[in-house]
């Protein structure tokens, strides 16, 4: 019997799935032929691994090799298997025992010396193997920290094909389990005390850290929009360990984890250029499906700076994503979901001419005001909670300010104790946050007084604010009544929420 079996994993979206490698070798015209739905950089594995099976001292089959992927149906992608064909050969040909092999996971790229080279999505490959209920898995040396952060399964990190043969077959030195060692701390990040001025700008990001709102920030250059967005993450907690394995992996996937210390603990951003196209703002991609910009901030903040810049129907892709709290792209091939749930927070110039002197220097005619504003769609801004104009620092402000502004640990503080009011309150409601309640069980189970839902009536009949509108008003309305620490807002939380979706800078 010349067949052997191995396993490996291949990775859709942020999910991984198991694939068990099955090698054949049977008399006839020496050939090797792949079967298994593999894609180009899978089919072109067969030359990398006969290279580096010659180049790391053994003979490669000179037989009919039948390698076949299964499920059949489930498309493959990527370098990852290379290592997992490998050693299934090598198990064939009787240079390594079938059983040693036949329940191991093998991951990693092989280079044509035998040199075993680091692949993306290693997290929700070895998440995806325990699961299925192995426990050991060999990945690239670089990988090793990756691995280790799923518990129960022993990681085996080498540096080469011949490594991992000498410890399969027992002839060379054993690969030894990978314990993660705890990285550095990571660097603060920019403290919201450097911002000066903007008392509304402050309250407003504070208000959208605390509920998870979204925001647009209006105003001339040089106001603090910047600023104010990039100091929102450090308002955020730090996430938990469930968050925290879901944003590692789709750092993983995306091929953005640091080395050292790959598990990401803290909210991420994301910050695209205006030019990004709807595959780098969503995910996509002609090939192996790769999270976008939305998808790598999860648990985060996506800032879309200089907003109206971005291709209106670049924007609007953004509109599901941002309701659903996740994404799932189709193509011929296949499809790929990823998580979103982060934060969107705009920034707009009032007009094209951007003057930081505000309308007494402006040059743009009422009608260029109005369709540069109009580049933001309805439907998009109707998703954004906090909208909020921000006026030009004044020199007063600026140098003559005598109290210090507070600093981003003293309002991180306010945010974490209002979420935990709040997640009290949402304890068996399907929710985290009070930007993602329903709006029919908002109103059903925590109601607000009739007395004190006057003004936002009243902007609900003359078309100021729409139903969808008028539910993220009282949504804004319960994160002020817990950073204020009341049962119930009133109606000063519910002005001060409906000034908040309805300040736009005038036309």
């Amino acid at each position: 019997m010349s067949l052997a079996r191995t396993w490996a994993v291949g990775v859709a979206g942020v999910q991984g799935a198991m694939v068990e490698v099955e090698v054949d070798l049977a008399p006839g015209v020496p050939t090797v032929v792949l079967v298994g739905l593999p894609d180009a950089v899978v089919r072109q594995s067969v030359d990398r691994v006969r290279a580096a099976v010659v180049n790391s001292g053994h003979e490669f089959p000179l037989r009919r090799v039948t390698i076949g992927l299964s499920p059949a149906a489930m498309p493959k992608q990527g370098s990852g298997f290379d290592l997992a064909l490998a050693v299934a050969v090598l198990a064939g040909v009787g240079v390594l025992r079938r059983a040693e092999v036949a329940d191991l996971v093998l991951l990693g790229e092989l280079g044509l010396d035998g040199s075993l080279r680091a692949v993306r999505g290693v997290l929700p490959a070895v998440l995806a193997a325990a699961r299925a209920g192995h426990r050991q898995v060999v990945v690239p040396a670089d990988n090793a920290d990756e691995a280790a952060l799923v518990e129960g399964i022993e990681v085996l990190g080498a540096g080469s094909l011949g490594q991992v043969v000498g410890h399969l077959a027992r002839n060379g030195a054993r690969l030894v389990p990978h314990v993660r060692a705890p990285g550095p701390a990571a660097p603060p990040g920019p403290d919201l005390a450097d911002v000066v001025g903007q008392a509304a700008g402050r309250r407003a990001v504070e208000v959208a850290a605390a509920g998870g709102h979204h925001l647009l920030l209006t105003g001339p250059p040089g106001a603090g929009k910047t600023m104010l967005a990039e100091r929102l993450p450090g308002l955020l907690p730090p996430l938990d360990e469930q968050s925290a394995l879901e944003v590692t992996a789709i750092a993983s996937v995306a091929g953005t984890l640091q080395p050292g210390d790959p598990l990401v603990t803290r909210p991420p951003f994301e910050a695209p250029h205006h030019s990004a196209t709807t595959a780098a703002l969503v995910g996509g991609g002609s090939g192996q499906i790769r999270p976008g910009a939305l998808c790598r901030a999860h648990r985060g903040v996506l800032f879309l700076d200089e907003a109206p810049e971005f291709p209106r129907a670049v924007l609007d892709t953004l509109r599901q994503p941002l309701e659903r709290g996740s994404v799932t792209i189709h193509r011929a091939n296949g499809s790929a979901t990823f998580p979103c749930r982060a934060q969107l927070v705009l920034a707009a110039n009032p007009c094209p001419c951007a003057s930081a002197a505000g309308d007494t220097a402006c040059t743009c005619s009422p009608l260029e005001r109005r369709r540069y504003q109009s580049r933001l769609s309805g439907p998009l801004l109707d998703r954004v909670d906090l909208r909020v104009d921000l006026p030009a620092v004044t020199r007063a402000a600026w140098l003559d300010g005598l109290a210090p502004p507070e600093d981003t640990a003293t309002v991180a503080r306010r945010v974490r104790d209002a979420r935990a009011v709040s997640a009290r309150r949402l304890a068996g409601a399907g929710c985290e946050l009070n930007s993602q309640v329903p709006g029919r069980l908002l109103r059903e189970r925590w109601p607000v007084a009739r007395s004190a839902l006057t003004l936002a009536e009243r902007a609900l009949e003359r078309g100021a604010l729409s139903v969808r509108g008028f539910d993220r008003v009282l949504r804004v309305a319960w994160t002020l009544a817990d950073l204020a620490g009341l049962d119930r807002p009133g109606s000063e939380q519910v002005a001060e929420a409906l000034g908040m979706r309805l300040q736009r800078v005038a036309a």
